[in-house]
């Protein structure tokens, strides 16, 4: 038996008016899944507990079944895994953003850009290896990662610093987010300290000639210590893999038990190779049990704001992944597979929502039954099936056993 997630990152959403009113996934043509919905299963679930942060790091955590209320510490631990960085019981991991700043009207710093214009990883080797042999100490330390997501880890710190994530307050002030409470005035000097090394760094140098925005701060956020959790293959006796771009997807599937496969030209971005995705993945599933795929192409877009650019991306996950999925699956054995955002992302918002979002489920008897529903994977046919999980992490229990779902 073959076990396939396909994890389409934020591309749940609202109604957009560049669209009549319609979300990417309705107006998407995508034909595979809306096959999926129409013979399989169609429901809600809920990825995101009350209370806690919408964020891929809770959403992933709950699709792989485990209850973030119980296993989540928070975003950079599970990170940290994927970068191999070890922690001790005592030191707390945060997520790092090589972001952009400029002043507002006033003069005041506002977030222009959290990702520094898409900052590559060479250029951003170049600043996170500077702000580590220059700032720090057996207490701090930087750690690099992918474009403008990195870590840093404080030796013997503290968690309970109020932190906000920087895709939250685009084209907001800074001022009323900067690091409160416990531990915040170290915080702030650390992230003062950054600054001045960035103000004239090389890199920025370069990117300001080239009318490129500058990673001139960076902005920490996502803190946590290490999360002990039980292997896929300890509660349900698989073999696994990853397939994703991203260190946290990444750093889940590690924890979980999983294997990392890297896929030349995954970039997490609009443009990574979708194709390449679905064929490493078919690869996999020939030695595996289980393979999550996580696309990153939705949730960028909706950050952005582009539910045009959200749309393509749903049509080529389609065509270039599931399809070919779909087509090879029945001739390798029986499978069951589910369909599913870690959360929504509007592009209203451009940033994460927390309601529940829309899952499909198929196995190859229900694809080979030719028996179908007039409905469509999209968030209205979803909401309507009368199929919803307010305990998410219980989801997985329905992929490894029968699929049923009530």
């Amino acid at each position: 038996m073959k076990y396939v997630i396909i994890h389409g990152d934020g591309m749940a959403d609202w109604p957009c008016e560049e669209l009549n009113g319609r979300t990417p996934l309705e107006a998407a043509h995508k034909p595979t899944m809306d096959l999926i919905a129409a013979r399989g299963s169609l429901g809600l679930v809920a990825t995101i507990p009350p209370g806690m942060p919408s964020g891929s790091d809770v959403g992933t955590m709950t699709m792989l079944g485990y209850d973030p209320a119980r296993y989540h510490t928070g975003r950079a631990p599970i990170e940290a895994a994927s970068m191999g960085i070890e922690l001790g019981p005592a030191d707390v991991v945060f997520r790092m953003n090589l972001v952009s700043l400029k002043p507002d009207e006033s003069g005041a710093p506002l977030m222009d850009d959290f990702t520094s214009g898409h900052i590559t990883s060479a250029e951003s080797a170049q600043i996170v290896s500077d702000l580590q042999r220059r700032l720090s100490s057996d207490e701090i330390q930087f750690f690099n990662g992918v474009s403008y997501r990195h870590l840093m880890v404080w030796r013997g710190g503290v968690t309970g610093t109020r932190l906000t994530p920087p895709h939250d307050i685009t084209g907001r002030a800074i001022t009323d987010y900067l690091p409160s409470g416990e531990g915040s005035e170290r915080l702030q000097s650390i992230m003062e300290q950054a600054a001045a090394v960035l103000r004239d760094h090389p890199v920025n140098r370069d990117r300001r000639a080239a009318g490129k925005p500058q990673a001139n701060a960076i902005w920490l956020w996502g803190q946590g210590k290490r999360p002990a959790v039980p292997t896929l293959k300890a509660r349900f006796a698989v073999n696994g893999a990853v397939i994703s771009a991203v260190d946290l997807v990444n750093g889940l599937g590690r924890l979980a038990g999983l294997e990392v496969i890297t896929v030349p030209g995954a970039t997490g971005y609009l443009d990574t190779d979708y194709a390449a995705k679905g064929r490493y993945g078919l690869e996999a599933l020939k030695h595996r049990d289980f393979l999550l795929i996580h696309i990153e192409a939705p949730d960028e877009a909706g950050h952005m704001g582009r539910p045009d650019l959200k749309t393509e991306a749903i049509e080529r996950i389609d065509e270039l992944i599931l399809k070919p999925l779909l087509r090879e699956l029945p001739l390798m054995d029986d499978f069951r597979l589910l369909l599913m955002p870690d959360h929504a992302t509007p592009c209203k918002l451009k940033t994460h929502s927390n309601e529940p979002v829309p899952f499909a489920m198929l196995d190859r008897t229900a694809l080979e039954s030719q028996r179908s529903i007039a409905r469509r994977y999209i968030e209205s046919d979803a909401a309507n099936s009368g199929i919803r999980l307010e305990e998410g992490y219980r989801l997985i229990d329905a992929l490894f056993a029968d699929g049923r779902l009530n």
